[in-house]
């Protein structure tokens, strides 16, 4: 039978055939596509053509099959899990990794692109040829391109290992996070928000059973805000943050120490002096040293807030009748009433006019009113029911197909992400990308969003517009092909419009009434935006710390105890943990996208407030001539230029990081 992988998607708008695809496809795909790949690959290294054309162009196109099904099968293993793709995915992981190693150790090719590097200036190239150019030699080179003998073969080890030990932490999370839950009779459901109850009954519903309490983040959080059974708090919680770090098979120590040794070991045979000089050396931060310095200056006035939070959240345990300290399971329950009190602002009140319909409108309407964009909803079928597609198009002219898959379920990893099942490109013909949002919102009829989930699903559109608006012609510098530490720009800079009053008072309707949200809860929802920051912002810093001296000096052989001393030495608050502890800190321990580099979100805050602060100057959140800006340097460019460059393109200069503190309302503790 034809392998439907194996054939052009030529259906509407190149969409992957869905229907047709079955599990059993995937591995006889990945063969035939490595095959097809390395045998363009050795005609590149082993032909006469030595131009660009003839190297870094065909290089561009010559994995295009494989690229096609990597693209289906990665995007099925992180949202639709199941035993079959996930054991093809453990299978892959070496074996991609040996692909890699095997292009990046090519010694011909190498000397190929050595050489149009050293000649450049005779070449005649364009900008972004010689930007492509310069990422292809620096990716060979810290790929370990110009080691020799056995050096070179034990980086090849190390990268395999490595890609494995990704894979399986990112398994054994997803196993325990499918695996646990806590079931809550009739009188656990006291004190709880109608949503937060029908979540509950929704998610035992699946399991035949009755309300129950998950680890999904939409469910156990406001289980801990507002249930007043402290007993039933603690074990969720610690449930929640013992995720990879219960013992057996699935347990994730002993793989992220394995992992911060064989990642020292690599940047050593690459000549750097530790990972996270390696790591930060492309990135704007360029060195460990700056990025400790960012996050110290915010996390002095981070600590005091939290501290001072503490002792009004103590004080209110106190009159509970309550006599023991303020525990990580006690800060979002009294922050939740002290809101209440401070702000009267009730989130159960607050959820009905946040429905995940709305805020989609408001999502695309922002983008319209910004970018022109317009978008049309299409027909599946798509890779799970719970998926919804639209056409993005331009004055007439397709942009892009954005596929969007919101709700929580056992076969989805948690958290949330955008990915691309197909870049843009022109090289070639011209290629539009199809980019997907990936949610973990608890099921409801209608889904009602908190707060936070809201400003989440705009975060992740903010990365499908750098996605879509890419207009390059290489696709290796396509959309989010960007430094680390400025990918995460345009998905934060998003979701400032999710604050414009202009935008609540158009899209935050109620989903029964279609009345809009009163003014009054408008104004104190808008008041409290700044609210809790002390606690929001310890517990990132203290991640993206732990992280950095995870990876700076000599590895530690026992990572839970490196995180304890790291976290000792920065008086850590007793009541807040880490927003993602080590057995579960799946940003650096399952692949190395974001060792060494949990900072970014941070970094990118500080531009992604001066940013917005462009429009605000002008006294129109919508702008066009910051917007044409904004697209023109930022969301079309992808990595056309350095970060830098770009930004500074944009707005004329780099930011303080006062802006930052501003935004996060910590500037007076500062």
């Amino acid at each position: 039978m034809t392998n439907p992988l194996l054939q052009p998607f030529d259906g509407t708008f190149g969409l992957p055939p869905f229907a047709a695809i079955d599990d059993t496809h995937f591995g006889p795909a990945f063969d035939e596509a490595l095959s097809r790949a390395r045998a363009a690959i050795a005609a590149i290294a082993e032909g006469p053509g030595a131009d660009f054309a003839e190297v870094i162009e065909a290089m561009e196109l010559a994995e295009g099959d494989l690229d096609r099904v990597a693209g289906v099968f990665y995007n099925l293993a992180g949202a639709d899990s199941n035993e079959a793709r996930e054991a093809l995915q453990r299978d892959l992981a070496p074996i991609m990794s040996a692909f890699s190693s095997e292009v990046t150790n090519n010694k011909a090719l190498f000397g190929k692109i050595d050489a149009l590097w050293q000649g450049r200036a005779g070449l005649g190239l364009s900008a972004e040829q010689l930007r492509v150019l310069e990422l292809y030699r620096r990716m060979f080179v810290r790929s370990g391109a110009a080691l020799v003998g056995t050096a070179a073969e034990r980086l090849t080890a190390v990268k395999a290992r490595l890609a494995v030990l990704g894979t399986q932490f990112s398994q054994n999370l997803l196993a325990e996070e499918r695996s646990w839950f806590m079931e809550l009779a009739e009188a656990d459901l006291e004190g709880l928000p109608g949503f937060v109850v029908d979540t509950a009954r929704a998610a035992g519903a699946e399991r035949g059973l009755g309300p129950v309490v998950t680890l999904n983040r939409s469910l156990i959080v406001p289980f801990l805000q507002f249930s007043p059974r402290r007993a039933l708090r603690q074990k969720a919680y610690e449930a929640w943050v013992a995720r990879g770090a219960n013992g057996g098979a699935t347990d994730n120590r002993s793989i992220a120490a394995e992992t911060l040794a064989l990642r020292a070991e690599r940047a050593a045979l690459l000549g750097y002096a530790d990972f996270a000089a390696f790591k930060l050396e492309p990135e704007m931060a360029k060195t460990p040293a700056a990025v400790r310095d960012l996050l110290m200056r915010v996390w002095a006035p981070a600590v005091a807030t939290a501290n001072a939070d503490a002792t009004v959240l103590e004080a209110m345990l106190r009159a509970d009748g309550i006599k023991g300290p303020l525990e990580a399971w006690d800060w979002r329950y009294y922050s939740e009433k002290r809101r209440r009190a401070e702000h009267d602002l009730d989130e159960a009140a607050l959820k009905p006019y946040l429905s995940l319909d709305a805020m989609l409108g408001a999502m695309f309407d922002c983008a319209g009113r910004l970018f022109g964009l317009e978008f049309r909803e299409i027909d599946g079928p798509f890779y799970h029911a719970d998926v919804r597609g639209w056409e993005v198009s331009r004055k007439g002219a397709h942009l892009a197909v954005f596929l969007g898959d919101y709700f929580a379920r056992g076969s989805k990893r948690s958290g949330a992400w955008c990915s691309a099942m197909r870049g843009q490109r022109k090289l070639g013909g011209e290629v539009r990308p199809i980019v997907v949002n990936v949610c973990n919102f608890a099921r409801g009829a209608p889904c009602l969003l908190s707060y936070d989930d809201a400003r989440t699903l705009f975060h992740e559109f903010g990365h499908a517009l750098h996605q879509m608006l890419s207009d390059v012609t290489y696709g290796f510098i396509s959309g989010t092909s960007v430094a680390r530490d400025f990918v995460e720009l345009p998905s934060q800079l998003y979701e400032h419009w999710l604050e414009v009053p202009a935008v609540l008072e158009a899209h935050a309707r109620h989903h029964e009434t279609g009345a809009p949200m009163p003014a009054d809860m408008l104004a104190r929802l808008l008041a409290a935006a700044t609210y809790d920051q002390g606690f929001a912002t310890v517990e990132f810093v203290a991640s993206a710390l732990v992280d950095l001296e995870f990876h700076s000096g000599a590895p530690s052989a026992d990572p839970m105890q490196k995180q304890a001393e790291v976290l000792e030495a920065l008086g850590m608050p007793r009541a807040i943990r880490m927003r993602h502890a080590t057995p579960h800190f799946a940003h650096v321990f399952s692949g190395d996208g974001y060792s060494s580099g949990y900072y970014s979100y941070m970094w990118s805050e500080v531009m992604d407030a001066d940013a917005f602060a462009a429009f605000e100057e002008t006294g129109d959140p919508f702008d066009p001539g910051v917007a044409a800006r904004l697209e023109r340097f930022i969301l079309s460019a992808g990595g056309s230029e350095e970060a830098e460059a770009l930004y500074l393109k944009f707005r004329g200069r780099m930011p303080g990081v006062e802006a930052l503190l501003k935004g996060r309302g910590l500037l007076d503790a500062a």
